[in-house]
């Protein structure tokens, strides 16, 4: 909207009331696509140059929303540890990692649309990481689709990689997968995540559309995306819902128009009908079976895009039918209300954060023609809780590609790529922050303790192990011989002097331990440590020693 005061007094407040270390159980989509995502796009427009929007910058800024981003997602992590497939596990406390009942099942979109701002982080922080478990858990999810039909199921075990929900679908479950496939290449140009997204839509043509060929002419019912068995195509029951509105949208993104615009035309009926989407609707009985309107913001996410592709002022008129029915049967003292019946509008103490972050902001969106987000000159996009990223040479740079490829591909020049085996490290050359995620044992005083490293990060020079699992019970008052290793070098160093009135340093938990890791394959630690690098199989470290007192000089 332009409102620059606004936007520099909710960032002030954000950088200065909001911590994440917290004993908080989150999902972790949700944290992701909310809180993460949120907090990267403002960090973006921040520190745009060009700064489209007025003047956005932040005195002073350091680029706090950046770290918070960083801070969050190390916190997500530990949902990508013990898992047999690479599929995160879908909740995560935010203070000691996944539950001891956590659940071993999740849904496709849930883990499988991470992509986009895990991505964004690592290319932003030059740290692969996060993109890689992202990247990782697409993967094994592709991996685990029919061979008859291509199509994914809605829920997996993360663990045996076999499908508990075979339903699929457009709608709950699957939508933000095909969406993240499609907008993770817009992003950052992998030419795989096209390949995928467009073997993906095939296979939807084939088994989920139902009705006449053309949208606008020939015999039979318009055309409808159903709800099918993954492995045999075959229909599984008569109802959508009403996440599946999004679809249009990103038919508008590939360019297949006059689908999306065939399709908007259903949805845009039941709204017609109801004043609002029924969670679920049932096509044949043409009746509600779901009866609960969360403020949800598909059907105005695709009016906003055709309008866009189209110019079809018609969809100014869809958009203020909607607006109307909002401010007729929502809006209540204090916001807009959730209805909890379509058809006696009766309301919900509950207003969604996605009502703010993508209803109304496409609704302003697709009446402000001449907002700078259509002006600029910049393209951009807008990830799945209609957060903005703007599309430029910056998120396309990736020096870490040949780590995510597969045996057997080709670089552009057709040379064979190398994937490094579970055993090597992918060292990738970065001045920014430090990271090595895996798994470690070694032996310190003649007992071996088993621990969790998770994310080490450089801060104002200083390296850090953020979130172990386990303290290490051993003696770290000078070094010690801790036996031979696999051919790893590395020292393990205790945590700064804890300050007077404050926790050690920058924010690292007392008590915990800090993690310096050197080379693979070298019986003397690196110099300097490149990151990021990656383990997927224990290690033994070598050498423990104590922190030296100004805090460098670790490895």
């Amino acid at each position: 909207m332009g409102n620059s005061s606004e936007f520099q007094k909710a960032v002030k407040l954000v950088i200065n009331t909001v911590s994440f270390d917290k004993d908080s159980t989150v999902q972790v989509f949700e944290a992701t696509i909310r809180v993460l995502g949120s907090l990267l796009s403002a960090h973006r427009i921040i520190t745009d140059s060009k700064q489209p929007f007025g003047d956005m910058t932040i005195k002073d800024y350091d680029n706090e929303l950046l770290h918070m981003a960083h801070d969050l997602a190390v916190r997500l992590l530990p949902a990508f540890e013990n898992t047999k497939t690479g599929i995160p596990y879908p909740r995560v406390n935010l203070k000691t990692g996944v539950p001891p009942d956590s659940n071993n099942e999740t849904c496709t979109a849930g883990a499988g649309s991470l992509l986009v701002e895990f991505g964004i982080l690592s290319r932003l922080l030059g740290d692969s990481t996060f993109e890689w478990v992202a990247r990782r858990a697409v993967k094994a999810l592709w991996n685990l689709r029919s061979n008859d039909t291509g199509l994914l199921g809605n829920v997996v075990n993360i663990q045996t990689g076999r499908w508990v929900g075979k339903q699929s679908g457009l709608g709950a479950g699957l939508d933000s997968f095909y969406e993240y496939l499609l907008k993770s290449y817009i992003l950052f140009g992998e030419k795989e995540d096209l390949e995928m997204f467009n073997a993906a839509y095939q296979s939807i043509q084939n088994y989920l559309r139902r009705g006449r060929e053309a949208c606008n002419e020939g015999e039979g019912d318009p055309p409808l995306y159903v709800n099918v068995n993954m492995f045999s195509g075959q229909l599984m029951n008569t109802w959508i819902d009403s996440l599946q509105a999004f679809f249009p949208g990103l038919q508008v993104l590939i360019g297949d128009v006059e689908d999306a615009i065939c399709l908007h035309a259903f949805y845009y009926a039941i709204w017609k009908r109801y004043g609002a989407l029924p969670e679920r609707y049932n096509w044949q009985l043409q009746a509600p079976d779901v009866l609960f309107y969360p403020l949800r913001p598909e059907l105005v996410e695709s009016t906003y895009l055709l309008y866009q592709a189209t110019k079809n002022p018609f969809y100014l008129h869809v958009g203020m039918d909607i607006l109307q029915s909002l401010e007729k049967y929502t809006k209540v003292k204090c916001g807009y209300a959730t209805l909890h019946h379509v058809i006696d509008k009766s309301k919900e103490d509950r207003m969604e954060s996605f009502f703010l972050s993508e209803t109304c902001k496409y609704l302003y969106l697709l009446f402000d023609e001449e907002n700078p987000v259509h002006k600029s000159g910049t393209r951009y996009m807008f990830t799945t809780e209609g957060h903005i990223v703007s599309v430029d040479k910056l998120l396309r740079e990736s020096p870490w590609k040949e780590f995510f490829s597969e045996e057997g591909e080709q670089d552009q020049e057709g040379k064979p790529m190398h994937r490094p085996r579970s055993h090597e490290v992918k060292v990738i050359n970065s001045s920014s922050n430090v990271s090595c995620f895996f798994p470690g044992r070694f032996a310190c005083g003649g007992r071996e303790v088993t621990v969790s490293f998770r994310v080490l990060t450089e801060i104002n020079g200083t390296r850090r192990l953020d979130h172990l699992k386990s303290v290490i019970e051993c003696s770290h008052r000078g070094r010690q011989s801790v036996g031979k290793s696999a051919g790893v070098a590395g020292t393990i160093v205790t945590p700064r002097p804890k300050q007077a009135g404050g926790e050690g340093g920058h924010g690292h938990p007392p008590g915990g331990m800090q993690l310096a890791l050197g080379t693979l394959r070298g019986s003397q630690p690196s110099r300097f440590l490149p990151p990021p690098q990656h383990f997927s199989s224990p290690v033994v470290l070598l050498g423990c020693v104590h922190q030296k007192p100004e805090g460098k000089g670790v490895c």
